[in-house]
């Protein structure tokens, strides 16, 4: 097990900056509430590619991801491994990708999570374990992240991607705990924590939308 480097998702921070606000018109808001230091997990709703690079570029801290094994193919696989991401097999238990993610949570680095697993509506409806497993196991505070806008409409030069010079928003919530204080990691302790942090996801959701007008 290798635990990618800092150095590398500092790099991949600096390419995320220059590429999002290039291109793109982010307004970020609540990026004082990720901790300045120490372990955090950045728990971002999916609904859009865009939306990993678009939270790499806006985060205050260089961030590792778990990224689906399938966009690793050729120079991006180089590419991504070069800038700190993580590798992940959705299908099972991929062991080394658990490994690393712990790793780098162990050296006070932030771990950046899609919680609903794939790509979808963005409303975390549908969360999995590991994100409860991942902040039970390290007891990282989670900070759930809204990128909000980055679907809404099509570029004209590029469809897959919002129009140039959109507005995209990114609201940090409060971080949380996700335990319930007794350090139990029990499958019982698992599963409260995921309804405990569905909550607070789909909360912080609903009051970014709110605070944004989208």
């Amino acid at each position: 097990m290798t635990v990618p480097s800092e150095k590398g998702a500092a790099v991949g921070r600096r390419i995320g900056i220059g590429l999002m606000y290039g291109l793109f018109k982010p307004r970020v808001l609540g990026a004082w509430r990720v901790p300045a230091s120490g372990p955090a997990i950045l728990a971002v709703n999916h609904a859009h590619n865009i939306d990993g690079p678009m939270l790499m570029g806006t985060a205050p801290r260089p961030v590792h991801f778990l990224i689906k094994k399938e966009a690793f193919v050729g120079p991006l696989g180089s590419f991504l491994e070069g800038i700190g991401q993580l590798k992940v097999d959705r299908h099972g238990a991929d062991r080394n990708a658990i490994g690393n993610a712990l790793g780098v949570l162990e050296q006070g680095g932030v771990l950046g999570i899609f919680p609903e697993g794939t790509r979808g509506d963005g409303d975390f409806a549908s969360l999995r374990a590991g994100l409860a497993y991942f902040a039970l196991r390290s007891g990282a505070p989670i900070v759930p992240v809204a990128v909000l806008g980055s679907t809404e409409r099509r570029g004209r030069l590029v469809k897959a991607l919002p129009p140039l010079r959109g507005r995209v928003d990114v609201v940090f919530g409060d971080a949380f705990d996700a335990g319930d204080g007794t350090g139990r990691r029990t499958r019982k302790a698992l599963d409260e924590a995921t309804v405990r942090i569905q909550g607070k996801l789909t909360d912080h959701l609903e009051n970014a939308r709110r605070l944004t007008g989208r």
